[in-house]
């Protein structure tokens, strides 16, 4: 079993990994195991059904069937996770949760014994957040465990404190009580990740994410998307009183070597749930940095009121945009967002509106002035991987964290709203002054100066020789190394 520093070939490593069924979950495991599968590994990618009939309609994937990626395979399995979408239920998360770790204690040894039959044993397990119980697996097969931490190495401070009861969090008695983490500028009660807080409404959440917290002895290493200079004292912080924490992000970015015979990652093999739209050519059409790119995941639905002060904000702000409205899920019951009357005549060419956008090209796109995002992580770390500004509209979760630290920490963003909790519609005239700002004058240049010293920082974490390079690299080599010691007992 070869060193993989040297991006040599290695065979007989199997990774699998298993995601939450969540956009936001498959998009960074995914990138994860397109940079393994780059180096020579075999690689599984195992998620419910549901999610797979979305992915492999999106983009054209054969469930089971490896496929080449840089020097390795990779492959993706379906399985049924026996939730019925047809109940009153169906939306509880509560009870969903329960239902996968159920069903998926009972599959995932299946699948992997079937593996060891096909002549390709699973050499190490991989799972990202809501779903602990993998790791448990893991331990009872005797196969090493690692977990990708899909957030930023701050939001996963906040979650370690507050499991561990090491500093105040609000409370129902206090619940405006600013937080104080070690190595992290103060956090008012609205900028802790909201799952934390008394009033969340999604208290379901804070439950699936703290039991990672109560599994986090059994992987050897915590993976994060992330990269060292970005959160370094925190990231060393956390090394020490936690599990060894390795930083390999941004995942968005591919590894740079220096050897020129290294292949490219294949842009072919995606795991999108769903199709992008055209827009590039149109971008084409724009003046550089004249187009305000909005888009709020593939999880946020925003109220009809507040899509309403947007549309009438942009059209008041006069700027170019592009915009993402994605359809409900239909599982969710909610009625998609109907743009105002007349309101795509009055934006003429100046506009468009798509349900979907190959993102990363998008925000690297020279047209794209700025970000208008909901500040998930996924978009967090591609809006800093690109250099581009953005306009911070949080709603819940570590969206109020990150959106924190975009504007106060790497200065690359502008707050147009402080999240759910603030309980109010964001009016037009705050949006269009805001969209101003943020495309030109002092406010617009001093920010596109900073996030492109961030994207520089990002390119040299990846290239050869940097943080996340050297990272990936002993992650790989650990993973060898821990096969080899288990072959020997």
């Amino acid at each position: 079993m070869g060193s993989l520093s040297n991006h040599g070939t290695v065979i007989n490593m199997h990774i699998f990994m298993v995601s939450f069924p969540g956009q936001g979950h498959i998009t960074p495991l995914f990138r994860l195991g397109k940079r393994l599968a780059n180096f020579g590994l075999f690689i599984s990618i195992a998620t419910p059904e549901f999610a797979g009939v979305s992915i492999k309609k999106a983009n054209a994937i054969t469930d089971d069937e490896p496929t080449p990626c840089g020097r390795g395979m990779i492959r993706f399995e379906f399985f049924d996770d026996g939730w019925d979408f047809s109940t009153p239920n169906r939306d509880d998360m509560d009870s969903y949760l329960a239902q996968l770790e159920r069903v998926g204690r009972e599959k995932l040894p299946q699948m992997i014994q079937k593996q060891a039959e096909k002549g390709r044993p699973v050499s190490c397990l991989i799972n990202n957040p809501f779903i602990p119980w993998v790791s448990d697996v893991a331990e009872s097969l005797g196969i090493p465990s690692a977990m990708l931490w899909v957030q930023s190495c701050t939001s996963f401070s906040a979650y370690y404190h507050y499991f561990n009861k090491l500093v105040p969090f609000p409370s129902e008695q206090e619940p405006e009580i600013d937080v104080q983490l070690p190595h992290v500028p103060l956090l008012k009660h609205d900028e802790i990740p909201s799952f934390l807080h008394p009033s969340t409404r999604q208290p379901f959440l804070r439950r699936a994410i703290l039991g990672q917290f109560k599994n986090l002895s059994k992987p050897f290493c915590i993976l994060m998307d992330t990269f060292q200079e970005l959160e370094h004292e925190t990231i060393e912080y956390m090394s020490k009183i936690g599990r060894p924490i390795k930083t390999i992000g941004p995942l968005c970015n591919e590894l740079k070597s220096n050897n020129d015979a290294t292949p490219p990652v294949s842009n072919a093999i995606r795991a999108d749930l769903y199709t992008a739209d055209s827009c590039l050519e149109w971008l084409d059409e724009k003046p550089p940095q004249s187009v305000v790119y909005i888009s709020f995941g593939s999880v946020v639905h925003l109220k009809q009121e507040q899509v309403d002060e947007i549309a009438h904000g942009l059209l008041g702000s006069e700027v170019s945009f592009l915009w993402v409205l994605r359809p409900p899920p239909k599982e969710f019951n909610i009625e998609p967002h109907v743009l105002p009357q007349g309101f795509l005549e009055k934006a003429g060419d100046k506009g468009k509106i798509v349900q979907w956008s190959p993102q990363e090209q998008v925000l690297a796109h020279p047209s794209t002035a700025c970000f208008v995002t909901h500040c998930g992580w996924n978009s967090t770390m591609e809006a800093l991987a690109s250099g581009v500004p953005v306009v911070a509209f949080p709603q819940w979760g570590d969206q109020v964290t990150d959106a924190k630290f975009l504007v106060d920490v790497f200065k690359v963003g502008i707050r147009l709203c402080r999240g759910e909790a603030e309980g109010r519609i964001v009016p037009r005239e705050e949006v269009e002054k805001c969209f101003r700002a943020a495309t030109s004058g002092p406010e617009a240049a001093e920010m596109k100066q900073n996030a492109l010293k961030w994207k520089k920082a990002a390119k040299t974490a990846v290239e050869e020789g940097g943080s996340s390079y050297k990272n990936m690299c002993n992650f790989a080599d650990e993973v060898a190394g821990l096969i080899a010691t288990n072959h020997e007992k």
